[in-house]
């Protein structure tokens, strides 16, 4: 499938500002903009084995398209949600346990990259990922 793969971070856009609106602290901001974030996907039809791994930790997610289930970001904020299948973009939308608002994610590969995009009350990022 076009997601499976190893995927490297490349650049961010507007990364700093999105992590400042979902409340995470300026040294953990600072830190997370250079992460080495790798995600490696693998689908098996509706089925996704996701693992990342980043100068903070190593996770493995499974999930299936469509079926809710918990996720922690890597600041520990704890999140419900599931992916959906649109078109040719993965998307996602979250609900954080603490507060209750909405984190819209989605991924998407554009040329020969996959592009990560989130929307936390209205402020919009992207993460762009090269095959690696």
């Amino acid at each position: 499938m076009a997601f499976d793969g190893t995927w490297k971070i490349d650049r961010n856009e507007n990364y700093e500002k999105f992590m400042e609106a979902m409340g995470i602290g300026m040294m953990k901001r600072k830190l997370g903009a250079h992460d080495n974030l790798k995600i490696t996907i693998q689908q098996n039809g509706d089925k996704f084995n996701v693992k990342e791994h980043s100068n903070f930790r190593n996770i493995e997610i499974e999930f299936t398209l469509g079926t809710t289930f918990e996720y922690s970001l890597a600041d520990g904020t704890e999140l419900s949600g599931a992916w959906t299948l649109e078109g040719n973009k993965l998307v996602g939308t979250f609900t954080r346990k603490d507060n209750g608002k909405v984190l819209k994610a989605t991924r998407e590969i554009v040329g020969d990259e996959l592009v990560q995009t989130y929307v936390y009350e209205g402020v919009e990022s992207k993460r762009f990922f090269k095959r690696g």
